[in-house]
C-alpha cells in the first residue's frame, strides 16, 4: 500500500462487495482520511493478478483465493493479509429450467432437500452416460472458491464424482447468465445478484441457497499484500475502520433502500435496486412463477461477523486437500491460517467493532463434522475426493 494518493481497490460486481462500496460512496472512508478509487473487474483472476503486482492496494477477494495465494497454489506465491471478513454465505446453485424438470423426475423425495437433489443428479448423470450423452456442465467462479467447494460437496454427497461424472468450468460471475442462455452450461454456483438475474430472465431455477449446503461459509474477504498491510499500518487500520462502519450502516434495516441504490449504480453492481434489496433481505425469487424462498442467513454482511476466524481458513484448506489442489502438510495448514489477520482487525477496529460472533461450525448439510485438529481423519471419512 503506497504512502500517499488514492487507494485503488478492485471489486467484482456482486452484492457481497457492499461494505467496500458503501465505505467509499457513503463517506466512511473519507471520514478516516482516505481517498478511495473502486475499480470494477469482471474476473477473479484479474483481481488476484492486479493485487499481486501492486496495481491494486486492496481487493474484494474470494477467501479461498487469498489462502491459495499464500500457499502458491495455481499462481505465484504472494503472501496476503485478510484483516476483515466482508461476507458469509451469499451463493446459490441455479440450474436451467430443463435440468430442473429432469431432476424433479429423478427425485425420490423433496427436491428442495440437497440430499435428495444430489441423488437425483447422480441418477441423471448415470442415465446420460448409459445413453451416450455429453456430461452435464456446471459453472463456478474460480477453482479456489466456496462456489467450487459447494458444488463439489453437494454432488459428492449424492454419489457424483465431479471430476468424472460431469464437467466443472470456470466462468466470471457476470458471464454466468449468458452462458446459461447459450446452453454452454446446465447450471452454476455464483453469488448474488446473478442467480436472481437468471431467474428473472426465465432461464434458470434456484435449486439451493449456498447456506443450505454449508450453513456458515466464509465467502469474501478484504485482501491486501501482507508487507504493504503491515508497513503502512495506519492506512490499513483506517480502511478496516471504514469497512466496519460501512457494515454497521448496511446492517440497519432502515438503510436498506439507500444501500441498494448505491450498489445499483452502473459502475458498481449495476443491476436493479429492488433485486439488490431483496438479496439483502434474503428473499429471492426462485423460478419463473415468482415463487420465493427466504432465509435470514442467505447473505450475512455485518460488523459483528467481520473478525477473521482461523477455523474458517483451516476448513477451506481441508477442501483444497480433499479435491487434490494441495497435499496435506502441517506447515501449509499454518500458512493458510496465518492469512486470517485477526490481530490487524483488533488493533485497527477493536474499539469500534461490536462483540465478535463466535465462528460456528461450517455446518454442511451432510457428512462428517469438521475437525480442525484432525483434518486427515475428517477427509478420510469421505468416499469421493482426490486427496493427494
Amino acid at each position: 500500500m503506497t504512502a500517499a494518493g488514492p487507494l485503488r481497490i478492485g471489486f467484482i460486481p456482486l452484492v457481497d462487495a457492499a461494505a467496500l462500496i458503501v465505505a467509499a460512496d457513503k463517506g466512511f472512508a473519507a471520514a478516516e482520511g482516505l481517498e478511495v478509487e473502486l475499480v470494477r473487474e469482471a474476473s477473479w483472476s484479474n483481481i488476484r493478478d492486479k493485487l499481486a503486482i501492486g496495481l491494486f492496494d486492496a481487493a474484494h477477494m474470494l477467501t479461498p483465493m487469498a489462502i491459495a495465494s499464500n500457499l502458491g497454489l495455481g499462481h505465484i506465491k504472494v503472501p496476503l493479509a485478510a484483516p476483515v471478513s466482508l461476507a458469509t454465505n451469499g451463493n446459490a446453485i441455479t440450474v436451467s429450467a430443463p435440468l430442473h424438470a429432469q431432476l424433479r423426475q429423478e427425485a425420490e423425495g423433496d427436491i428442495a432437500d440437497p440430499a435428495v437433489s444430489a441423488r437425483a443428479l447422480a441418477a441423471l448423470a448415470r442415465r446420460r452416460e448409459a445413453q451416450g450423452l455429453e456430461p452435464l456442465t456446471f459453472g463456478m467462479t474460480f477453482p479456489f472458491s466456496t462456489h467450487n467447494y459447494q458444488l463439489r460437496y453437494w454432488m459428492a454427497e449424492g454419489g457424483v464424482d465431479p471430476d468424472r461424472d460431469l464437467r466443472l468450468v470456470v466462468l466470471p460471475p457476470p458471464y454466468m447468465v449468458e452462458s446459461l442462455r447459450e446452453g454452454y452450461v446446465d447450471g452454476f454456483c455464483v453469488g448474488a445478484p446473478w442467480n436472481s438475474i437468471a431467474v428473472d430472465a426465465g432461464l434458470g431455477v434456484i435449486l439451493h441457497f449456498g447456506c443450505e449446503i454449508f450453513s456458515c461459509a466464509p465467502e469474501k474477504t478484504l485482501a491486501l499484500r501482507k508487507v504493504a498491510a503491515e508497513d503502512a499500518f495506519e492506512r490499513t487500520a483506517a480502511l478496516i475502520r471504514a469497512v466496519i462502519r460501512a457494515m454497521a450502516f448496511i446492517g440497519e434495516a432502515d438503510n436498506r433502500g439507500e444501500v441498494a441504490a448505491l450498489l445499483a449504480a452502473k459502475d458498481r453492481v449495476g443491476v436493479d435496486a429492488g433485486l439488490i434489496s431483496r438479496t439483502l433481505e434474503g428473499r429471492l425469487r426462485i423460478d419463473a412463477t415468482g415463487a420465493t424462498r427466504s432465509r435470514s442467513d442467505y447473505l450475512r454482511i455485518g460488523a459483528a461477523g467481520a473478525r477473521p476466524a482461523p477455523v474458517e481458513a483451516a476448513w477451506l484448506y481441508a477442501q483444497m486437500v480433499r479435491w487434490g489442489q494441495a497435499p496435506f502438510a502441517p506447515q501449509s495448514l499454518r500458512a493458510a491460517v496465518e492469512v486470517m489477520r485477526a490481530d490487524l482487525f483488533d488493533a485497527a477496529g477493536g474499539a469500534i467493532a461490536p462483540i465478535a460472533e463466535a465462528p460456528g461450525a461450517i455446518g454442511a448439510f451432510s457428512g462428517p463434522a469438521f475437525e480442525p485438529d484432525a483434518i486427515e481423519r475428517y477427509l478420510d471419512a469421505f468416499a469421493i475426493g482426490k486427496k493427494i
